[in-house]
Order: structure tokens, then sequence, then C-alpha cells
């Protein structure tokens, strides 16, 4: 697990460090201005001459920290201080003291040099405003001039807390994130900007059972529910999947032997009578019971709903009335959770009477087309604040909310908050999404709880398509290899 944090807990354990541990704050600065420089080392080959620009916060007083110690080595080394010394933190005031005492020259300008490394020290993560006048034009200096651009803790001009670029921001080749990555590094458009991210470790750590926002890599895989050697298929347990009306069969097939690829013990589709023998083809492991799409039997569709130990609803299954009545008759005898996607989500929107009925442990997994309809916003609205989004839809409808994108948020109503960091465009291809309800239906299947299994769902099917990408490209990668991947994630 990784922890992801917003601006105001970095800030806040920077001072418990300092003032509860006792760690001084030159120390961390001298710390993190030397764990800069050892990613450097190892990310930007040899190198001589380094510009270093920084501004009148503490990043300011780490990139003076880093030019100085670089010198020392060394190399030829040209500090630019931008903005005004009076203003400028008490930290970095000392970093500039320093500098001087061992007579090292501060400027004011870029020179007309060429550099082999340009140390990006502008702003950290305190930035708020947009960015206008002489800053903006160290800004746009830095990304017009040569050489391999690091910056320091997050590019100058990303908001760390949204990753919005503030007016104009530094397109780095390295980040080098300090002490933790933050929620900027990995929301877009500010993941763009960062390139590579190395996190420095200067001796800040979290408090135990941290709310902070959370990602998980393959370490994670542990999570994954355990399966003993006396079991039987009644022991990973049953999913009922809801998908694949007349003509999307495959939206079916792809749930279905997703839930079965992550450990389920029992597959049943609930189909239209017309996709019986392509389904039976396709899948012969999964139970198949039928529907007249114009004379829906709820007898035995409630049969199928009190069977379930887990239902997905909604993939490829349309929104007639017939499908009306499926997610109906399933809100309203369901006694088990519930993952509402793709057509299940559009039924939603379309008949506000659904939400009247029982939402307890309702995962619910729209994309940002899907989420701007049930939202009533706009989709950019929706993508300048994912977290804010999935957050608030959660606590309203007290479910969990798994908001689709490049980085996919998965929030609960208790404000848990998972961003995803794996994944590629190559899952940008129809039926992922098929694929991610039935990964999550498995796992719910073997008793995750609905946050726990939805978080570990979208982390599967991400790096399951990462695998996909490495063996086929993401040009020629199709939703299937998604499927045919999960064992790749998921082998012990």
């Amino acid at each position: 697990m990784e922890y992801l944090l917003t601006s105001n807990e970095m800030k806040k354990l920077d001072s418990d460090t300092i003032e509860k541990i006792g760690i001084p704050s030159a120390v961390l600065m001298e710390k993190a201005a030397l764990g800069v420089i050892a990613e450097m080392k190892k990310n930007c080959g040899d190198f001589e001459s380094v510009l270093v620009v920084c501004g009148s916060g503490n990043n300011g007083g780490d990139g003076i920290a880093i030019g100085r110690i670089l010198a020392l080595q060394g190399k030829t080394v040209r500090i630019v201080f931008v903005g005004e010394e009076e203003k400028a933190s008490v930290e970095t005031k000392r970093q500039l003291q320093i500098a001087r005492k061992y007579n090292f020259k501060i400027y004011n300008t870029f020179g007309n040099s060429e550099y082999n490394v340009i140390i990006d020290a502008v702003f950290g993560i305190g930035l708020t405003r947009e960015i206008t006048g002489v800053y903006r034009d160290a800004i746009e200096n830095i990304n017009k001039a040569d050489g391999y651009k690091v910056a320091v803790d997050i590019p100058s001009g990303i908001s760390a807390d949204t990753g919005k670029a503030m007016g104009c921001a530094v397109k780095a080749d390295l980040t080098v994130a300090i002490a933790f990555k933050k929620i900027g590094h990995v929301l877009y458009p500010g993941a763009g900007y960062c390139g590579e991210t190395a996190v420095c470790d200067i001796g800040i750590y979290p408090p135990l059972n941290s709310d902070f926002a959370f990602s998980y890599d393959k370490t994670d895989s542990c999570r994954l529910p355990a399966r003993t050697p006396y079991s039987n298929k009644g022991t990973y347990g049953k999913a009922l999947i809801i998908a694949g009306g007349i003509n999307m069969a495959g939206a079916a097939y792809l749930a279905a032997i997703s839930a079965y690829k992550t450990g389920c013990g029992l597959v049943r589709l609930l189909i239209p009578e017309e996709n019986r023998e392509i389904l039976q083809t396709l899948i012969p492991e999964a139970i198949l019971t039928t529907y007249d799409s114009k004379n829906l039997d709820l007898v035995e569709i409630e049969k199928a709903v009190s069977w379930a130990n887990v239902i997905d609803i909604g993939p490829g299954l349309g929104t007639g009335e017939p499908s009306r009545k499926l997610m109906e008759t399933v809100l309203k005898r369901k006694k088990c959770p519930l993952i509402i996607d793709a057509d299940g989500i559009n039924l939603l929107a379309l008949d506000s009477k659904l939400w009247e009925e029982n939402l307890k442990d309702i995962v619910i997994t729209p994309h940002l087309k899907e989420m701007s309809v049930i939202c009533k916003s706009e989709i950019e609205e929706i993508k300048e604040d994912l977290i804010g989004t999935a957050v608030s839809f959660a606590k309203k409808h007290k479910l969990v909310c798994v908001l689709k994108d490049a980085r996919t948020v998965v929030a609960d109503y208790e404000k848990k908050v998972y961003i995803n960091q794996n994944g590629n465009n190559g899952m940008a291809k129809a039926g992922s999404g098929d694929i991610l309800s039935g990964i999550i239906a498995g796992l719910l299947a073997q008793g995750m709880a609905p946050f726990d299994g939805a978080t570990l769902g979208v982390y599967i099917h991400a790096a399951a398509g990462d695998e996909a990408a490495k063996r086929l490209g993401t040009y020629s990668m199709l939703a299937r290899d998604i499927a045919e991947m999960i064992s790749n994630v998921t082998s012990e």
C-alpha cells in the first residue's frame, strides 16, 4: 500500500516531525536535498552543468541546498532565485546565507549557458493560485531550455491536491516527491507533467491507521481472499450476473469469465433466452437462467436473486422496460452486495424512483459520461475534482463509488479514498468495464467487503491490463486479453 497525501496532510506530518519528534527542519531539508541528488544520479546519467531555479518558499530552500551540495561536489552550478528574498521563508533565508558563506553567487537571471540538468524548485506543494508575472516567465523559460528537467517534490504549477495545472507548469522528466507522493502526482493532468516519479524518504512517517488516500501495488496481492485445502465450489461464493441483452452476449461472457478467474466458485448468468446457445458455448462453466424479454417470469428471477452471494447487474443489459423491471426486482429483493455497472447505471439515471430502493452494500462503477448523467454535472467539472465527486456521491447514497478514468478513484461513504496508478490506454476498448465488474463480483462473492473488493478489483483489473499490454501492445490488446491476464496478477 502506498499513501497519497494532500498538501495539508503533508504539512501536518512535516510539522509533527519537527515539533513532536524533534528533528530540526534544517536536517529534513538537507536530507531532502541529498535524496534528490541521489535520484538525479540514478536517472540523469553523467552531468556537469546544472541550473537550479528557486522560489521563496521551502521548496526553493531545497533547491538552494541541492545546488550548494552539487557545487561542492565539483559540478558547475548556477542558482537562480525568482521573487523577493525578503519574502522568503525562514528555511530558505537560512539556505541563502549558507550558500553565500560558501561564496556561491545567487543570480536572478538564467544566463546564456547551456545546462545538462535544470532543477525546478520554484513552487512546492502549497501552490493555490494561478501563476503570473516573473514566476510564469521562469516556468516558461525552464520548459524552453534544453536539458534534463528535475522537479523537486512536484512540478511548479501543479496543484498537489488535484493535479490541476495552475495556468502553466513545468514539464519535468523526473519528479522527486519528498517523503510521499501527493495526490497531484497521480491525477491527470499533473501525472503527465511529472515524468518519472521517485519518492525520497527523509524520515517523515504517517501515523498508524491513517485515513490518507492510498494506492496498491504488486505487494498487495496478499489481500486476495484466502483459499483453503478443505473446500468446495460453494466455499468461494455464488455470483449472479445479470447482463448481456439480445445481441450483447459478449458483455455477459466477459463479466462471468472474469468473476471465475478471480476465484469465484459458482457463476450464474441471468440472460435472455436468445443468448443461451452462444453463452453455453463460450462459457460452459456458468449456470444459465434464461428469461423471455416479452414476458418476464419474476418468480424465477427472484429465485436467482435469492440464490446469490453477490449480484452484478448492467453490462450490456439495455435500458428497455424488461431491464428496468429486472433492476427494480433486484433492488427490492436482494439480500447481498450488488454491483451496478453500465446499463444498470443508465437505468438509475432514467428512473429516479429506483434510487428509493435498497442501496445498502452497493458498488456503482460509472465512467465519466455516466457519472455526469447521474450527478447532473458537466464532464469537465467532474474531471477537475474526481475525488470530491466520488466522495460526495458515495456519501449521499451510502454506497461505494468506482469513478472510472485514466486514474480510477474509489470512494465510500466513510470518505475512504483509493486512487489507482496502474493501467494503460490499451484498456480503452469495448468490454473492459464488463471485466472490471466481473472481477469485483468475484471478490465480493468470496466475502470481501464492498469497498475492499472494489479497490482490489480495480487494481487487479489495471494490473492485468498492464500484463496484456506487455505481451500484445496497447494497440492490439482486447478486453478478453485483460481477462486472460488476471491469472498473472492473482497467482500465488
